[in-house]
C-alpha cells in the first residue's frame, strides 16, 4: 500500500481531495481512440487506484470515445462516496480518431450529457472546459464568456458540481470567475515546461487548485540528463522525481499521472512517499533554467 495520503489534501471546491490522484486517458486504446488491449487489466488498474487511496480520477468522453467513461462506470459504479470524477469537454473524435474542436455552447452541453450518460451519474463533481489554444496548441488569447456561461448555466441546474478550465490564460481565468467560481486551472506544465510559474502561485493564493496536464512529458515522456542523476542519487525511477518535484513545486497543485499498468500504478502513487531535500530541488531547477 502506497502513502499517497503523505502528499496531503487541497480543496477542490466543497471537498478536499488528496493531491496524488490519476489520469485515466491511457486507459484507451492506442492514440487514446477505440478499446484498450486487455479491458480487464484496465478495469483493474482502476480498482487498484482505488484501494491505494486515490479519491480523484480525470476523465473524458472524447478518450476513447466514450471508452473510457464506460471502464470507469463497469470498474467502479457504484462510486465511492469520497470519489471525485473531473471531467472535460471542448472536443470530439473523428472517424479517423482526430481531435476535433467542438466549442459551441451547443456542443459543450451534449458533451456534459454524454458525460452524465457514460460514467452513470445524474451530477459531475467537476468539468474542465478545454480551451482548443492556438497553432501550437498552447493558450490562445480569447474570450471563454458564451462557452463557459453554457457550463455555468449547467451547474445552475445541478448537473454539474464545480467548473474549471484547461488550456487557459490568467486572463481566461478571471473571465470565467465573473461568470461561476473556478475550483481548477488544468494547463500544460512539468519540470521543464514551467510557463505557469506566475499562474501556479497566483491561483495558490486564490485557493485554486492547479492540476498539470503530461506532468511527466506526455506522449513523448521526460528524458532529462539532470532528472536522471537525481533519481540514481536516490535510487528511484527518474519519473517519481518528476512527480515529487511537482508535489513539492506548490501546495494547490493536484497531481493525475496516467497509465494502464499497475506496476506502473504503484510506481507514480509510490512518489508521494518521496521527499527531495534541498540539493534534489536545486539541481531539479536548474533544468527549467537551462
Amino acid at each position: 500500500m502506497t502513502g499517497i495520503g503523505k502528499s496531503g489534501t487541497f480543496r477542490f471546491g466543497d471537498r478536499a481531495v488528496t493531491r496524488m490522484g490519476y489520469g485515466a486517458m491511457q486507459l484507451a486504446g492506442p492514440g487514446v481512440f477505440g478499446p484498450p488491449r486487455d479491458r480487464a487489466a484496465a478495469i483493474a488498474v482502476l480498482r487498484r487506484a482505488i484501494e491505494a487511496g486515490v479519491d480523484h480520477i480525470d476523465t473524458c468522453d472524447y478518450y476513447g470515445p466514450h471508452v473510457v467513461n464506460q471502464i470507469i462506470r463497469e470498474a467502479l459504479h457504484p462510486y465511492p462516496a469520497d470519489l471525485t470524477l473531473v471531467t472535460k469537454v471542448g472536443a470530439r473524435r473523428g472517424p479517423d480518431g482526430a481531435w476535433i474542436p467542438a466549442q459551441s455552447p451547443a456542443e459543450l452541453v451534449a458533451a456534459v450529457h454524454d458525460n452524465l450518460r457514460n460514467l452513470g451519474v445524474d451530477v459531475i463533481d467537476g468539468v474542465n472546459l478545454r480551451l482548443m489554444g492556438g497553432a501550437d496548441f498552447g493558450p490562445a488569447d480569447e474570450s471563454v464568456e458564451a462557452r463557459f456561461t453554457a457550463l455555468a448555466e449547467l451547474r445552475a441546474q445541478g448537473l454539474i458540481r464545480h467548473l474549471g478550465i484547461s488550456n487557459a490564460t490568467m486572463a481566461q481565468v478571471a473571465e470565467a470567475r465573473r461568470i461561476a467560481p473556478v475550483v481548477c486551472v488544468q494547463n500544460h506544465y512539468n519540470l521543464v515546461h514551467r510557463a505557469d510559474d506566475a499562474m501556479i502561485d497566483e491561483l495558490a493564493g486564490l485557493g485554486i487548485a492547479y492540476v498539470p496536464f503530461f506532468p511527466l512529458g506526455g506522449f513523448q515522456p521526460l528524458q532529462v540528463e539532470g532528472l536522471s542523476r537525481v533519481a540514481a542519487s536516490l535510487g528511484v525511477a527518474p519519473m517519481q522525481v518528476a512527480l515529487a518535484w511537482l508535489l513539492q513545486r506548490s501546495p494547490n497543485i493536484l497531481l493525475i499521472p496516467g497509465t494502464s499498468s499497475r506496476a506502473h500504478l504503484d510506481e507514480n502513487l509510490a512518489a508521494a512517499d518521496l521527499a527531495l531535500d534541498d540539493a534534489a530541488l536545486a539541481a531539479l531547477d536548474a533544468i527549467a533554467a537551462q
